[in-house]
């Protein structure tokens, strides 16, 4: 992971990016969530859709939610 901020905002659209095209031979749909984690370091917003999402995923597999 690049250590500025500038960098990690370029490499994680870079990825979402990548990953919308996900059609194509060498770029596939894996990139999206990928993008979103290097995002979510510096964007507060996706930060907190991630937040959500794992809060999510571990009241489903526990059976509580």
């Amino acid at each position: 992971m690049p250590q500025s901020r500038a960098g990690r905002i370029v490499l994680g659209a870079g990825l979402v990016g990548g990953g919308c095209l996900g059609f194509l031979p060498v770029l596939g749909f894996w990139m999206i969530p990928l993008g979103l984690i290097v995002l979510s370091q510096d964007l507060a917003f996706v930060r907190r859709r991630r937040r959500r999402l794992s809060v999510w995923w571990a009241r489903r597999r526990t059976g509580k939610g």
